[in-house]
Order: C-alpha cells, then sequence, then structure tokens
C-alpha cells in the first residue's frame, strides 16, 4: 500500500535538515556481534502543537512529493533502535499576540528515517 504524507502537513518538513544516524553495534542472542549501521534521516523542529497533530501518523512509512520526491519518511517515536531519537524538547519562544496577550510556543525536535524509494515498471 502508497501512503502519501499528507500535504497539510508538508510544510513541516520545508526545514528540515537531512541528518545522518549513526546506530551502535548490538549483540545477538547467540552473543556474536552486530555491525553498526548509518542511516539518514531528517531532523525537524515542529511546534508542540503539530506533533500532537501527526502522533497519530508515527511508525508508518509515508511518500513524499514536492522537493522530496522519491523518498519515504517514516516519524520516530517509540522504537527501541531508535531511542536516542525519539522526539525531544525542542525549546520554546516567548510571543506577543496581535492583542498585546503574552504566550509560549513550545517546540519538539523530531526525526523521520528517511529511505529512498524505488518504482517496479514492467518490461
Amino acid at each position: 500500500m502508497r501512503r502519501m504524507w499528507p500535504d497539510e502537513y508538508a510544510f513541516l518538513l520545508d526545514e528540515a535538515e537531512e541528518v545522518e544516524l549513526h546506530i551502535p553495534p548490538v549483540t545477538h542472542e547467540d552473543g556474536s556481534p552486530k555491525k553498526a549501521t548509518t542511516r539518514r534521516a531528517l531532523k525537524a523542529r515542529i511546534s508542540q502543537e503539530d506533533f500532537e497533530k501527526i502522533w497519530p501518523l508515527a511508525e508508518a512509512r509515508y511518500r513524499l512529493g514536492g522537493r522530496l520526491s522519491g523518498k519515504a519518511i517514516t516519524l520516530i517515536t517509540s522504537n527501541p533502535h531508535y531511542q536516542k531519537w525519539h522526539p525531544s524538547d525542542g525549546g520554546s519562544v516567548e510571543n506577543v499576540s496581535d492583542s498585546g496577550r503574552h504566550y509560549t510556543s513550545r517546540f519538539v525536535i523530531v526525526h523521520f528515517l528517511l529511505d529512498d524509494v524505488r518504482e517496479t515498471a514492467e518490461a
């Protein structure tokens, strides 16, 4: 099944930075070492409010359009292999509304695994 990243959340990836996740080696059940791996990812700082909206999309793979066409992402939230990259505090910003009222905008740092999408073509 091909799921596309919802257009209404495309703006969340506009300022995303492409990074590499260095996953340390783990040990197999038989005691033999497993190799360390590297995964490409997108790192984004988004508002807490937007994060709560996309939470239901976590841990599923979505294809992208636009500048990231040909790629797919998976929002990391609770996978134990990626614990180091689970959502974290992204700080807050104090603002003043047009009416003069002070408010705080909270942010979250999130990581999306980034994969190339290969389309199969019939000969």
